[in-house]
């Protein structure tokens, strides 16, 4: 069960918990104080600084020390994590905030109750601090566990109640409620990303996806191969065929009230991507479970653009296929022909995901969106271009900037990067209009931009979000972010379409 979270204006002397979460700063000489821990502090005769010391703390980005209270408090356990060093106003931002309590959250694993006192970080707790504090919290809480057998009955839960510390607790419940909706939606897609792919194929993620979008009054529409054959979707089957498992397209539309707007998303849905012909080695295939993080995405995003009611229409398309080899599969020289007419030669199977998105993208525009917004586990380029943590941001330029901009309110790493004319030259093909594959691997994220281009009229503002790296944690767990599934960029999809709105 995901956690409680809740806010008091009590004082800390009248709260009981398994443990106090505090947050201090990274200083030249160590640990910076904070109003929470300065609290703690007074609560514990004056010790907590002196301790911390003892210990080596330094108050650096992941760092946990905890501290028995010795019935100092009504609390056994003090947490107190680190903030990393203050920026050049000396404060802390809402992701520092954030990361900090998700890390406390993970430490903090086998004690039930939480108080936390990161509000009080960086001044009067306004609502985007509160928010980040609830957030975090949540989302450092996060386990998947669904796959783990005979779970001993004692083993070490995460927190399961957190109260939060700040006066005027009902502006601070409305900022909490909305960290839990998020968190909420960020689970859902961490599940979907961490389910293995002999349960999540097409057509379970499309019913998964329509289910979910259903009980929050959303419409669905789910085509099968059949369907997809019908309406020329030349580019989902060929990807598909490999498998005995079928492709699929899913339409998920909510229509707020009010709304003026209307935006488009498509996600990736690659349930498993074995290269196809081009297979991939066999070193870490595993993870390639993963690709269908964008379609995730964006079925989260689309019913949590629902569930907080927002002025706006919205609707995902989301292309599902697994990518294997066979007799059946597509093979390199082969050309395929797209929804909207146009046709390419396939030069390399493991560039899947721009011949799935071609489709996808050519109907989503059909609807006339006033703003496209795509998101993809495109290309290994990326990684090598921006690391493991950091999504490169295609396409139009001003949509594109508006997208960066969101990541740093969302607290998602982003970078934003061109599409140099000289780079389309690389697809262009003697037989059909264009390739799907550069054999040029320099610029590989940026060639796989311009594929996408392709299929996206020139009126229409659009957006290419690669999160090949960042939607999937390989390494050890940080700040709020588990091994596995991450949930990058629904949280940035949200903070674009309300920017969107909002202009």
């Amino acid at each position: 069960m995901p956690p409680t979270i809740t806010a008091t204006d009590q004082p800390l002397e009248k709260l009981t918990a398994d443990a106090v979460v505090v947050a201090v700063g990274k200083g030249p000489d160590g640990p910076l104080p904070t109003p929470g821990a300065e609290a703690v502090d007074r609560l514990l005769g004056g010790r907590l600084f002196a301790a911390l010391a003892d210990l080596g703390a330094r108050g650096g980005e992941d760092e946990v020390t905890r501290l028995a209270s010795f019935g100092q408090g009504p609390f056994p356990v003090v947490a107190v994590t680190g903030l990393g060093a203050p920026g050049a106003d000396g404060g802390y931002t809402p992701e520092a905030v954030r990361r900090a309590a998700g890390a406390a959250s993970r430490a903090l694993s086998g004690r039930r109750s939480l108080v936390s006192l990161l509000a009080a970080v960086g001044g009067a707790p306004d609502a985007e601090r509160l928010h980040a504090v609830g957030e975090g919290s949540l989302l450092g809480a996060y386990e998947f566990t669904a796959y783990k057998s005979d779970l001993p009955a004692n083993r070490p839960l995460p927190p399961q109640q957190i109260t939060v510390v700040v006066p005027g607790t009902a502006e601070a419940e409305t900022a909490l409620r909305r960290a839990r909706a998020v968190a909420d939606a960020v689970a859902l897609v961490r599940d979907l990303v961490n389910t293995p792919p002999n349960d999540l194929y097409p057509a379970e993620l499309a019913a998964r996806g329509a289910a979910a979008g259903e009980k929050l009054g959303l419409t669905s529409e789910i085509l099968d191969e059949d369907a997809l054959a019908a309406g020329g979707y030349g580019g989902i089957l060929a990807v598909g065929s490999g498998s005995t498992r079928k492709p699929r397209l899913l339409r998920l539309t909510y229509t707020g009230k009010g709304a003026r707007k209307k935006i488009a998303l498509v996600g990736k849905g690659i349930t498993f991507d074995s290269g196809g012909i081009s297979i991939k080695p066999a070193a870490k295939m595993e993870d390639m479970k993963s690709d269908m993080a964008g379609a995730a995405a964006v079925i989260a995003t689309v019913c949590l653009v629902a569930q907080l009611g927002l002025p706006v229409e919205v609707t995902a398309t989301v292309p599902m296929a697994e990518n294997l080899p066979s007799g059946t599969a597509y093979r390199p020289a082969d050309v395929v022909t797209f929804r909207n007419g146009k046709k390419a030669e396939i030069t390399n199977t493991d560039a899947e995901g721009r011949v799935v998105l071609a489709d996808a993208i050519a109907r989503a525009a059909e609807d006339r969106p006033d703003a496209l917004l795509e998101t993809s586990t495109l290309t290994g380029a990326q990684m090598v271009a921006l690391g493991a943590r950091t999504s490169g941001v295609m396409g139009s330029d001003d949509l594109r900037d508006a997208v960066v901009l969101a990541s740093k309110r969302a607290g998602e790493s982003m970078w934003a990067m061109p599409l140099p004319p000289e780079l389309r030259r690389g697809l262009e093909s003697p037989v059909a209009d264009f390739v799907n594959a550069n054999a040029d691997r320099m610029g590989g994220m940026l060639v796989g931009g311009h594929f996408l281009k392709e299929f996206v009229p020139a009126d229409l503002p659009w957006a290419h979000i690669d999160i090949a790296g960042p939607s999937f944690n390989t390494g050890g767990p940080w700040g709020y972010t588990p091994k596995g599934g991450t949930g990058v960029p629904m949280r940035t999809l949200l903070a674009t379409i309300e920017a969107l709105i909002a202009d």
